[in-house]
């Protein structure tokens, strides 16, 4: 046997996140609605009817685009893919084919050990980005089979790569890191269990040393990435079991379903060809044009990418684990960004929301959705920079806050729990410390300075921690002087 690669691309349907379909006006949002409700003449597609691009769905295939690198053709056009199935209700799918939106970008991606420390860096060119819209969903019943089509019409990119991937590990690093980058230009939610983003993957094998490309396999409609990553693994042994059999690649293209349950691939067809889809440019719809002005006005907007992202959260001292976990999380994201913009120190940040909110929050089984707004992460370390409560005091109240949904202000108010820092009242409290604890003030006569760690322990006890353990110090020192 000589020595094989694999040879892996990928088509990534990512649903954007539009309030409308693509082409007419219905609810862009049928997760959980009743079967059929969300659809309307236009995406079932009955004669006469004409479609209408959404515009912000545009808008944000652009953004998209232009966010892993892609060139937006200064016109465009849509074109009718024609297939027949159940679940398309035209007959034909509006897509793009000779003038897509976009062609030519890439994104740098990274490959983690189980530690999440990065082992190597990678990049996967982007082919082309290109606008459709979706086709129903079909739910097989023993021989019968259900058709909702509340998903037809809905607006979707289709990101189609070079075969630049040689592993399921390196195919499902690239679309983690591209569903990064959409969420974070807000072209798509890409929610997995909603079905927001799909995957087919081809896979062929090569001898290493070779530049030709063999026929492929297709494995249509995988949606996560563990389905991803156990596909292409189950794909590639089958593949490299037919080449010792056959003493070479297999013979023609074809396309196969992956079964979850199985586990293992499952023959649907030959693979399709352009010819087979009748291609021809859209009648209804005119060509799309952009202005170079302002595609240069949309780019300098995008906001902060994943990468850019990840280069700031390192400087502020977080690990590389700590950066992914704050990325992959807008919730959290969003509570940290704010305290740090608050403290302006990273260490701090990072030990008020990584360390003791999410320990808090896992302790009680709670997810940072459930947790304290970053409001009210802000209002806490207010209180405790502005003397209300100690720092140790700011613990006890996030676990309050996290455990009965409460704001530190009103934690802090129906238990007590505001600091003592006039100076005259611990002044008083620090006279009956001394007075109380004679043997360690000889102790630290006769140059033991730790003795004044008994001081300022009775001290907070008697304060019931409220204290403020700072001027406790200094006006021992000073009183001792």
């Amino acid at each position: 046997m000589p020595e094989l690669e694999a040879i892996i691309g990928l088509e990534i349907h990512a649903q954007m996140s539009t309030k409308t379909k693509m082409f007419c006006g219905c609810d862009n949002d049928a997760w959980n609605k009743a079967p059929n409700t969300t659809v309307c003449p236009v995406c079932m597609g009955h004669p006469g009817t004409l479609p209408v691009p959404n515009a912000e769905a545009v808008a944000k295939a652009v953004k998209a685009s232009l966010a892993i690198g892609c060139t937006v053709a200064p016109n465009c056009h849509f074109d009718r893919k024609h297939y027949f199935y159940p679940d398309l209700p035209a007959g034909y799918q509006i897509s793009q084919y000779d003038f897509p939106l976009s062609k030519a970008g890439k994104v740098d991606y990274e490959l983690r050990d189980s530690s999440g420390k990065v082992t190597e860096e990678k990049v996967c060119r982007i082919t082309r980005l290109h606008m459709e819209n979706d086709a129903g969903k079909l739910t097989h019943r023993g021989k019968k089979t259900l058709c909702d089509y509340n998903r037809a019409g809905t607006p979707l990119m289709e990101i189609v790569t070079e075969p630049d991937l040689r592993s399921a590990d390196e195919a499902v690093a690239f679309v983690q890191e591209l569903r990064r980058i959409l969420i974070a230009v807000d072209a798509s939610e890409a929610d997995m269990f909603k079905g927001m983003m799909r995957f087919d993957a081809s896979i062929s094998l090569r001898e290493k040393g070779t530049e030709k490309l063999n026929v492929r396999s297709e494995i249509k409609n995988l949606n996560s990435f563990k389905s991803l990553e156990k596909a292409l693994q189950y794909e590639e042994k089958r593949l490299r079991k037919l080449w010792e059999e056959e003493g070479g690649p297999m013979k023609g293209a074809i396309t196969v379903g992956w079964q979850d349950d199985e586990e293992k691939t499952r023959m649907l067809r030959d693979k399709e060809t352009a010819d087979d889809y009748r291609y021809f440019p859209e009648p209804d719809i005119p060509p799309l044009e952009f202005d170079a002005k302002e595609l240069n006005a949309i780019k300098k907007k995008l906001p902060e990418l994943p990468k850019a992202l990840r280069d700031r959260y390192l400087k502020l001292g977080l690990d590389s684990k700590q950066s992914m976990q704050v990325i992959d999380d807008a919730a959290l994201r969003m509570i940290f960004d704010a305290v740090y913009e608050k403290t302006g120190d990273g260490k701090r940040a990072v030990s008020l929301v990584l360390t003791q909110l999410l320990g808090f929050l896992n302790a009680a089984n709670k997810t940072v959705a459930e947790g304290p707004s970053a409001k009210a992460m802000l209002e806490l370390v207010e209180a405790i920079e502005t003397g209300t409560i100690s720092g140790n005091a700011g613990k006890d109240v996030m676990e309050k806050m996290v455990a009965t949904g409460k704001s530190a202000q009103e934690i802090i108010a129906a238990e007590g729990m505001q600091q003592i820092s006039d100076d005259s009242a611990i002044e008083e409290l620090v006279k009956k410390a001394i007075a109380a604890n004679p043997k360690a003030i000889e102790s630290w006569k006769a140059g033991k300075e730790a003795a004044l760690g008994t001081i300022v322990g009775w001290v907070m006890k008697e304060s019931k921690g409220q204290a403020n353990p700072g001027k406790v110090n200094a006006i021992l020192k000073k009183l001792l002087s």
